[in-house]
């Protein structure tokens, strides 16, 4: 009979490995091996958290190192843009609450004061009141009133635009009508000229009759205010024929 007990292992025999045992009817009992336990993790842990603290300690060196050179070059600047296209702080922006367009608009764009801007000199909207308006003979009747505004003077249908008048009164007689005005010119020899009438006409004349002769010279304004000068040719006609023949200067102010 075995010396050993049932349920002992028999001792491994040569030529075979740990942990393999010989099966056959030769021993009398099948073996079987002992179970294995699992495969640990650990080993992988420690690698992996060696390979962590190597990387750590190689950044905090490269840092140490690259601060402690002074003589490090500094990082170049960036280019300057050389496009002219807008960039996107250029474009219309959009408030995210209230959903409008916060682009400056010509309503809210700064305004020049108007009071602090130059204005240009003002352009005359007519001639010149020294401009010749008209100029020629005039022959006035004492039934034909003529109207110096018009160019020619004209007999105008409407009276009040009548400004002079001849009519007989003993003599020869001349009355400014509707707002016209004259006086005798008593300056020197020579016809007046626009400022020698403009001068007395607005301080003198009066809308009184004036006896008139050949070669009297009188200074008038219209009733639309223009400045005229009036110079006796020749007087003829008595009562209702009276006329006088007049060399008529009228500006335009």
């Amino acid at each position: 009979m075995s010396s050993h007990e049932p349920g002992q292992s028999w001792p491994p025999q040569p030529g075979h490995a740990p942990g393999q045992y010989p099966e056959g009817p030769a021993y009398g009992v099948v073996y079987t091996a002992p179970p294995t336990r699992p495969p640990s993790h650990r080993g992988a842990w420690i690698g992996a958290g060696a390979t962590l603290v190597a990387a750590v300690i190689g950044v905090v060196g490269t840092y140490l190192a690259s601060s402690g050179n002074d003589n490090t070059p500094a990082a170049a600047p960036a280019p300057a843009p050389t496009s002219a296209s807008p960039s996107a702080d250029d474009k219309p922006t959009r408030d995210a609450t209230a959903g409008t367009d916060t682009t400056p608009t010509a309503d809210t764009a700064p305004t020049t004061d108007a009071a602090s801007t130059p204005s240009a000199p003002a352009t005359p909207s007519g001639p010149a009141p020294d401009t010749v308006h008209w100029q020629g003979t005039l022959v006035i009747t004492y039934v034909e009133d003529k109207d110096l505004d018009a160019a020619p003077p004209v007999m105008s249908e409407i009276n009040r635009d009548n400004d002079f008048a001849v009519f007989p009164f003993g003599d020869h007689m001349l009355r400014p009508d509707n707002g016209a005005k004259a006086l005798v010119w008593k300056g020197a020899a020579k016809a007046p000229t626009y400022e020698d009438c403009a001068g007395v006409v607005d301080t003198q004349a009066t809308s009184n009759d004036i006896r008139i002769k050949t070669g009297l010279t009188v200074c008038g304004r219209t009733g639309e205010g223009r400045l005229v000068r009036m110079t006796v040719k020749d007087m003829a006609g008595q009562a209702g024929d009276t006329n006088a023949t007049f060399d008529v200067v009228v500006w335009a102010g």
